[in-house]
């Protein structure tokens, strides 16, 4: 497929009428209807794209393509709209675990200012739409790419890393509080998706955490051995390469590395939190990586031009992009293979699950639940106060005849890892306080 980086440099010329001639804007004589632009293009970066303007620019896009639809899958507590665009995707399969395609699925700015994700997504939006190579269209007959452009719309009007509730979406993949992570939830449990790509922003603290772009897949143990490797594969054999080919710099996200050595001398996030999105998808079997890329001007020509530093922003998300597609168009089988593997792996109910500790953090003693339980009995009150919850994580429970109306949570089933999370007095997140079953 056509580099993103390049297709938006030619939407930056096509808003001047003219188009990209090696790195040249050239203006034709006769020059054609173009596609729509984002906001951020017409300005040349000087401002992100509005509420309004992306609305627009999508109902252009679904209207002109008919490989696009665009659903609306939720709404915020501010009454905006929450939408999930569909690139050769037809509807949601009736069970996922038979799914005839891949599907990969990309989170847009989960934190209201961290935009420059959301616009590389609008772009990705438009180039898959428009694309006529015989690449692409080969792709999108084998793959649905699924894509929720702003994931917090509130907070975006706000310029808020949280939504217009104060939460922090992305501390709420097993709570489940706001409306944004239940709408994500439901995708995820509809799709089964099998590559999740989350796009963000950091703010640099110098001297020691100042790369261009920064990747980590999910560190929570319970992630699958299969999928795990699949994040690191994605990550470092793919995303940062083609960063590095486009001129950036990259590394961990959450450590720290000494300016001249390399080194990696403290870790300051990126922890094993089974409410972050990345780590809640390795519960659930995705192969999820979470990218990073530098908000902050490091240079005086980024100092004194705010536009060209956005440009940047936004050129280092789409080339780190190219790595992920490039991804799932090479390792497609063997990401197929780790995603199946590991939900199968459910129904063995064999193994300890955790609740501490991380891939570079050893948990403790006390963080390993050696010998689980089969399941979690739920009392009727219990379950009145979570059915929404579990259903939205797509846990299956069964009437529980011994409880007065209660049911049976057991760990037989694809997401075995994340009932004891949702459900276990140990899980720092847990929804309620299950009883442990010993016959199910």
């Amino acid at each position: 497929m056509p580099s993103s980086s390049r297709v938006l440099r030619t939407a930056i010329c096509g808003t001047m009428g003219a188009v990209l001639t090696g790195s040249v804007c050239i203006a034709p004589a006769h020059a054609q209807p173009s596609p729509p632009r984002t906001g951020f293009e017409t300005s040349h970066g000087a401002r992100w794209t509005s509420e309004a303007e992306e609305t627009d620019f999508l109902a252009t896009v679904d209207k002109a393509s008919p490989r696009i639809a665009i659903d609306r899958i939720g709404t915020t507590a501010q009454g905006r709209p929450l939408r999930l665009v569909r690139i050769g995707a037809a509807t949601a399969p009736a069970d996922p675990a038979h799914a005839t395609r891949n599907t990969m699925l990309l989170i847009c700015s989960q934190h209201g200012d961290e935009p420059s994700g959301r616009e590389a997504c609008l772009s990705t939006v438009r180039r898959l739409a428009y694309a006529r190579d015989s690449a692409t269209r080969h792709f999108l007959e084998r793959t649905n790419v699924l894509v929720v452009p702003t994931a917090n719309p509130d907070g975006r009007a706000a310029g808020t890393r949280t939504n217009s509730q104060t939460i922090d979406i992305n501390r709420d993949h097993i709570e489940l509080t706001s409306a944004e992570a239940r709408t994500m939830a439901a995708v995820i449990r509809d799709w089964a998706p099998d590559t999740v790509y989350d796009l963000h922003e950091y703010t640099p603290t110098a001297p020691y955490y100042r790369k261009d772009v920064l990747t980590l897949w999910p560190r929570n143990l319970n992630t699958a051995d299969t999928v795990h490797h699949e994040g690191r594969t994605l990550s470092n054999s793919y995303v940062r390469p083609r960063a590095v080919a486009a001129g950036y710099s990259v590394g961990d996200y959450g450590i720290w590395t000494d300016p001249e050595t390399g080194e990696p001398i403290k870790q300051t996030a990126g922890d094993d939190q089974e409410r972050i999105l990345r780590n809640t998808l390795g519960a659930k079997n995705s192969v999820g990586l979470l990218v990073e890329t530098r908000a902050e001007a490091l240079t005086d020509e980024e100092e004194a031009d705010p536009a060209l530093n956005n440009r940047r922003r936004v050129l280092s998300h789409l080339a780190s992009l190219d790595g992920a597609f490039d991804y799932v168009k090479e390792r497609r089988g063997r990401i197929e293979a780790a995603t199946t593997a590991a939900r199968l792996a459910g129904y063995a109910d064999r193994g300890p699950v955790y609740f501490g500790g991380a891939d570079n953090d050893p948990a403790e003693e006390s963080e390993i639940l050696q010998d689980p339980p089969c399941g979690y009995r739920l009392d009727a009150a219990q379950y009145g106060e979570v059915t929404d919850e579990l259903a939205l994580h797509g846990v299956r429970v069964r009437p529980d005849s011994g409880s007065g109306g209660g049911v049976l949570v057991t760990l037989r089933q694809s997401a075995r890892a994340l009932v004891p999370l949702l459900l276990d007095e140990r899980a720092a997140y847990h929804l309620t306080t299950g009883r442990p079953a010993d016959h199910c």
